[in-house]
Formats: C-alpha cells, sequence, structure tokens
C-alpha cells in the first residue's frame, strides 16, 4: 500500500492540490494523509487571555478545516485520514509525519512567491523539497 501525505490549510492553493492529486494520481489502494499543522504562537506581545483565544480560534479553524476535507473527500470518493497537529513550524511537522508514516510521496500546494519574497518570507514547500527524504510533488495552481 502507497501512503501519500497531502499538506492542507484554508488556502485555495492547498484545496486544488487535493483535487489535482485525486484526479491525476489517487490509486484505491492508496493511504491518503491529509495533514493541517496549527502554527504555534509566540507569546512575546501578548496577553495570555489573548494568546488562549487566539489557539482556541485556529483549533475552530482546523476543525472547520477538517469538516471541509472529510465532505470533499467523500464528495470526491476517497478515505483520507485528516491529521490535526500544532508545531512551531508546519514545514518540520510535515516532513516530521512524512518520515514517522513512511509515506511515498507528498504533495503540496504553492503560492507562487516571486524569488525575493521566497527568500525574505521563506517558504513551506521549498523546506519541503530540501528536507523531505521522499518525492514531493508541489501543485501549481492551474
Amino acid at each position: 500500500m502507497t501512503t501519500v501525505l497531502i499538506a492542507i490549510d484554508e488556502s485555495d492553493f492547498a484545496e486544488n492540490a487535493f483535487k489535482w492529486y485525486v484526479a491525476n494520481f489517487h490509486k484505491s489502494d492508496s493511504r491518503l494523509i491529509l495533514l493541517h499543522v496549527i502554527e504555534n504562537l509566540g507569546i512575546t506581545d501578548m496577553s495570555p487571555a489573548r494568546y488562549i483565544e487566539c489557539q482556541k480560534e485556529a483549533r475552530q479553524k482546523a476543525d472547520s478545516l477538517k469538516q471541509r476535507y472529510t465532505t470533499m473527500s467523500s464528495e470526491l470518493g476517497v478515505e483520507s485520514d485528516i491529521q490535526i497537529k500544532t508545531a512551531d513550524k508546519p514545514e518540520h511537522a510535515i516532513v516530521d509525519t512524512a518520515d514517522k508514516e513512511k509515506v511515498a510521496y507528498i504533495v503540496t500546494g504553492s503560492r507562487g512567491m516571486g524569488l525575493i519574497r521566497r527568500t525574505i518570507l521563506g517558504s513551506t514547500s521549498d523546506y519541503i523539497v530540501h528536507h523531505a527524504h521522499c518525492p514531493v510533488l508541489i501543485c501549481k495552481r492551474q
């Protein structure tokens, strides 16, 4: 059985990558993991009450995202294991999960940042490509 990990978030880029994978690569005997990572917030300039409120909002958004992808998976006729994790850096959690689950490859969307912006801000997909121990499919928006 081939295990595939798709990194998901609330963006259209992630949804596009998921739908593209299902239409072009998915096989009925594949195990599909959809992974959303809630990024830990720094508490530096935030009151404890605000921090708790932000974490609660992030969890609610993650639960809503899980429901959305559960519905999409069902509509597209694929079974998926939707996982929600929390980490300081989502890209690290994606690579770590891929290693632990022994995935055959990772699928992720791309926001299409230019070189300068990607260099300054960093890129989740760029990190995954350089640190994953398996092939990575980056799905650009069509």
